[in-house]
C-alpha cells in the first residue's frame, strides 16, 4: 500500500501545471558561485514569465519538499544517511568548501532546495497526467540513482516521478524518458536498467562526464554527439529519434529532461546550439507528444550560463503561443484579475489558430 504523501494532493483546478517554489534557489554566502551552475536560474525563469504576463504567483503550483518517506520510494536508507556527511554532499555538488560546513547548514541551504525541486518533479508527474503537460521549473537530476549521487544531482527525481506514477496512478504503466541534456543521464539509466516498462532515449556529447559505459546498456535509443555539434545536425537528429522512439514504444507519459547546457559556449556541455535551436528542440518534443496525445512532464536540468534562464522562459512562451500547452482555464482563485485576461488570450489564440 503506497504511503500517504502531500505531493499528490490536487492543486486548485485553475492553476497552470507549472511547478515552482522560491525555495528552489540556492543562496549561501556566495558559495554557490564556486560552481558554474547559476543557482538562482529557477527564480529568474519565473520572473521572466511574470514579466511577459504568462503567469502570476497565484497561478502556479507551489512545490513541496519531498520527505524522507517520499525519497525512500527509490533511494536506499543507506544513501540518504550518507547525505548527513557534509563531505559527501560537497562531492556530489562539486562545491569543495561545503565539506567544511556543519551538516545542519548543508541540509538547510543545499539539500532542502534540491529536495523541494525533487518534490516538484513528483508533483508535476501527476499534473502532467491530469492536464496533458506539466513543467517543473527545476529538477532533472539525471546523474543520481537510488544509491549514488553525482554531477550536482543529490536525488533521483526522474526515477521518483516515474515510480510514483506507476504505483499510484491508474493507467500509467509505461514511460519514455527523452533526455536531451548535454550529459548522459546515467542515474535514471541505472535505476531502470532491467525495467521493460521504461524506454530511454538519450542524446549527449559522447566525450564528457559521466561516460558511464555500464549505464549506457539501458539506453534504447542512443544519440552520441560530437564536440561542437550545431543546430542543423542536432535538430535533425532530435526530430528523427524522438519520432522513432515514440513509434517504437507507446508510453503513457513522457519525461522530458530539457537541459540547456547544449547552448553554444556552455563551459561543461561542449556543444554549439543557438538559443533559437533550444526553443525549436523543445517544440519538436512537445509537438511529437501532442500529436500522439501522450502527456509530457518537462524538467529543466543542466545549463550553466547566465542566459539560460531567459532561453527557458522564451521556450515556454513559444510553446504557449503555438498552442502546444493545453489551455486549462488558468485561474486559481475565482475573480483573480488575470482570469479575464487569460480568457481573452485564449479566445485570441483560438481565433488565430482558426485563421491559419
Amino acid at each position: 500500500r503506497p504511503h500517504r504523501t502531500e505531493l499528490y494532493e490536487d492543486p486548485p483546478l485553475g492553476c497552470w501545471p507549472i511547478v515552482y517554489s522560491p525555495d528552489y534557489n540556492i543562496t549561501f554566502m556566495g558559495l554557490e558561485k564556486l560552481h558554474p551552475f547559476d543557482a538562482g536560474k529557477w527564480g529568474k525563469i519565473i520572473n521572466f514569465l511574470k514579466e511577459e504576463k504568462l503567469i502570476a504567483d497565484d497561478l502556479i503550483v507551489q512545490a513541496r519538499e519531498a520527505t524522507d518517506e517520499d525519497l525512500l520510494v527509490v533511494h536506499t536508507r543507506r544513501y540518504l544517511n550518507k547525505l548527513k556527511w557534509s563531505f559527501v554532499v560537497a562531492t556530489i555538488t562539486e562545491i569543495p568548501p561545503v565539506a567544511f560546513l556543519p551538516n545542519f547548514i548543508v541540509q538547510r541551504k543545499v539539500l532542502k532546495p534540491l529536495r523541494t525541486q525533487t518534490g516538484g518533479t513528483i508533483m508535476a508527474g501527476k499534473l502532467a497526467v491530469d492536464r496533458g503537460w506539466a513543467i517543473n521549473v527545476g529538477g532533472g537530476f539525471h546523474h543520481c540513482s537510488s544509491d549514488k549521487g553525482g554531477g550536482f544531482c543529490a536525488f533521483a527525481d526522474i526515477t521518483l516521478a516515474i515510480k510514483f506514477l506507476f504505483e499510484r496512478v491508474q493507467g500509467v504503466s509505461r514511460a519514455t524518458i527523452i533526455d536531451l541534456d548535454a550529459h548522459q543521464g546515467n542515474g535514471h539509466e541505472r535505476d531502470f536498467m532491467d525495467d521493460p516498462r521504461v524506454y530511454i532515449m538519450d542524446a549527449y556529447n559522447r566525450y564528457i562526464y559521466p561516460g558511464d559505459g555500464f549505464a549506457k546498456r539501458a539506453i534504447k535509443r542512443k544519440v552520441e554527439l560530437e564536440w561542437g555539434t550545431e543546430d542543423t545536425e542536432y535538430l535533425q537528429k532530435v526530430q528523427t529519434h524522438v519520432e522513432g522512439a515514440l513509434n517504437e514504444f507507446q508510453p503513457d507519459i513522457i519525461v522530458y529532461n530539457a537541459g540547456t547546457d547544449i547552448l553554444d559556449g556552455d563551459p561543461l556541455g561542449g556543444l554549439a546550439i543557438s538559443p533559437q535551436g533550444i526553443v525549436k528542440r523543445d517544440e519538436v518534443v512537445f509537438r511529437a507528444a501532442r500529436s500522439r496525445g501522450v502527456p509530457v512532464l518537462m524538467v529543466t536540468s543542466g545549463g550553466y550560463q547566465k542566459r539560460t534562464a531567459r532561453i527557458i522562459a522564451d521556450s515556454i512562451l513559444n510553446l504557449h503561443s503555438l498552442g502546444l500547452l493545453g489551455r486549462q482555464q488558468p485561474a486559481c482563485a475565482l475573480g483573480s484579475p488575470s482570469l479575464d485576461q487569460m480568457v481573452r488570450d485564449s479566445a485570441k489564440d483560438f481565433s488565430n489558430l482558426s485563421l491559419q
